[in-house]
């Protein structure tokens, strides 16, 4: 993230920059990965904090939208492995200076799943993914994700 506000700082004009960390993938003894997942989850609150105020000292928190997102869930039910195999309806955070505060959807139910035994969710990521295309980007959403989602209101115009 420090390279990422370096690159906003040398004013490129690059409208996505993307960042990964690993290390969420608890497959076995997701017990003892346990001890890592706060610090992980530290090192990400940590880093987003350190970026917004970079961006915020340059002047151009209003022009920045930052993501999370995973490309997968989480089970409910612990496999044979104690640990967790890949699932539906993992969290994502949009954070911002012009983002509205709140939270969009609700918490899906830990005993009401599908027939996987996954969660079912109750906001399609593909909404994200169309509210930013066309509220942040001014890109047509319907063209790159091949057909419509709702939008939902989380933008400050």
């Amino acid at each position: 993230l420090k390279l990422i506000a370096q690159i906003i700082a040398g004013g490129i004009g690059t409208q996505i920059l993307y960042v990964t960390i690993g290390g969420f993938d608890t497959h076995a003894e997701q017990n003892t990965a346990r001890v890592n997942h706060p610090m992980l989850l530290e090192t990400v609150d940590q880093g987003l904090n350190a970026f917004y105020q970079d961006i915020s000292q340059m002047g151009v928190a209003d022009n920045i939208l930052m993501m999370t997102f995973s490309e997968f869930g989480r089970r409910v039910r612990e496999n044979g492995s104690q640990g967790t195999d890949h699932g539906t309806a993992a969290p994502m955070f949009i954070l911002g200076s012009r983002i509205k505060p709140g939270l969009y959807g609700e918490q899906p139910s830990l005993t009401k799943l599908d027939d996987n035994g996954d969660l079912i969710y109750t906001v399609d990521f593909r909404s994200v993914y169309t509210t930013i295309l066309e509220d942040w980007l001014g890109a047509d959403s319907q063209a790159i994700l091949g057909k419509r989602f709702e939008k939902l209101d989380f933008i400050v115009r």
